[in-house]
């Protein structure tokens, strides 16, 4: 025998018990989405490289050593879309959706891929709901943004949820702040990580995100963007922040976020979870408005999020699954003619035909395995195809008749039941 093959490393199956959950998050999000006026896309799975080093940028780890990258028949560089924001934004551009009213509202649920250390609720194929706003500068729509993502991850029951909000400010607020913050590296570089200090000239900013115990000593005294704000993003975050109390949303000033794309500009934030220990992280996102302008368009300000439906599901409480209705279950006893089976398969076609939901005998199991069968799955009514006809049986009452066509009498007691 041959060795077994396996999924790869850091990959997960989604077998079908786990459908149930992910089936009601993605039917909340597209609801509330939906509502709200954001309209579904759906991206290649797989980019041009460039668009992910032009807009997620050259400096961060996901380009640097988490994408997956190959080169295709043509000499081509591809790569598996690390992130759903640069596609989304490269459709916007490519798809003349500027010439739409602004702005353009959307959303996804797509698979992502990153090669990074596989832990509890992520895995380097990865799914996320996200929604991007695109077009408009208006502190309103980051709030309606964050709003909206509260409102998802409050339906679906998600656990102990807390929202960090921020400001990284526009790109040349950044520059002053950026001197200040490589000086205070530098004068501490002893007491850095190694990667922190190879990356203090590239991306200082990501000294943040270190979980080295000298690097957060370190970071403790740094000096906080949001001191360095100029005025107008100052305000532009303050209007926010009014939006969110308006809206009873509570928040928590987080000086020490920041993101891990260089695309993003004024207002960052995420959602975190108590349920889910130290990578607390649901989701987030924030304003990108320099993004447009990186991969060749014109300057147009956006603002998205993503969240991962995988940590949802982790954070979330547990419900107990509902079992698929099943309306009727065909069953068939042994027949002197032996086209038993041939018949009952034509019944389930027409009880699929009006509508039902149909399940129907494939192991060839006895008249009574059969029996058993239609009870452990739920099924409301069994039809049984014998000599004499079509027997009915009622699996709620016992009851039993015979009757012409199986498929117009279940129809009926099910509007019995259920009028309207």
């Amino acid at each position: 025998m041959s060795e077994r093959i396996q999924a790869p490393r850091g990959t997960s199956d989604v077998l079908p018990e786990d459908w149930p959950a992910r089936r009601s998050i993605e039917a909340v999000a597209q609801r509330i989405l939906e509502d709200a006026g954001y309209r579904r896309i759906e991206t290649p799975t797989f980019e041009a490289t460039e668009l992910f080093a032009r807009g997620v940028g050259e400096s961060t780890d996901i380009v640097q050593k988490e994408m997956y990258t190959f080169q295709d028949a043509g000499g081509r560089s591809q790569t598996l879309r690390p992130e759903g924001t640069a596609p989304v934004a490269r459709a916007y551009l490519e798809h003349g959706m500027h010439k739409a009213p602004q702005p353009v509202k959307l959303w996804y649920l797509s698979s992502f891929f990153r090669q990074e250390k596989p832990q509890a609720g992520r895995f380097r194929q990865f799914w996320q709901i996200g929604a991007e706003a695109i077009g408009s500068a208006d502190p309103a729509v980051d709030a309606e943004l964050i709003l909206l993502l509260n409102a998802i991850l409050e339906e679906i029951g998600v656990r102990e949820i807390q929202l960090r909000i921020s400001s990284l400010g526009t790109p040349a607020a950044r520059v002053e702040y950026r001197d200040h913050l490589q000086q205070h590296l530098r004068a501490h570089a002893d007491e850095l990580s190694g990667e922190v200090r190879a990356r203090i000239d590239l991306n200082p900013l990501r000294a943040f995100d270190s979980d080295h115990p000298g690097t957060q000593r370190v970071m403790a005294s740094a000096p906080r963007l949001l001191d360095h704000l100029d005025a107008d993003d100052a305000a532009h975050f303050a209007e926010v922040r009014a939006l969110l109390d308006a809206a009873g949303i509570p928040y928590e000033i987080d000086t020490t976020l920041v993101r891990g794309m260089d695309y993003y500009t004024r207002t960052v934030f995420e959602f975190v979870s108590g349920a889910l220990g130290a990578q607390s992280a649901v989701g987030g996102g924030g304003r990108y408005d320099g993004l447009i302008e990186m991969i060749g368009g014109p300057p147009t300000p956006g603002n998205g999020w993503a969240a991962g439906i995988e940590r949802m599901a982790l954070a979330a409480e547990q419900r107990p699954p509902v079992p698929p209705v099943v309306d009727l279950f065909v069953a068939s006893a042994p027949r002197e003619d032996g086209n038993g089976h041939v018949e009952a398969f034509a019944l389930a076609t027409e009880a699929r035909r009006a509508g039902l939901a149909v399940q129907q005998e494939l192991a060839g199991r006895s008249l009574k395995g059969q029996l058993k069968q239609a009870d452990r799955i739920g099924a409301r009514f069994v039809a049984i195809l014998g000599d004499e006809g079509i027997a009915l049986k009622d699996m709620e009452s016992g009851e039993q008749e015979t009757v012409e066509s199986a498929a117009a009498a279940v129809a009926r007691a099910l509007k019995g039941r259920h009028p309207g």
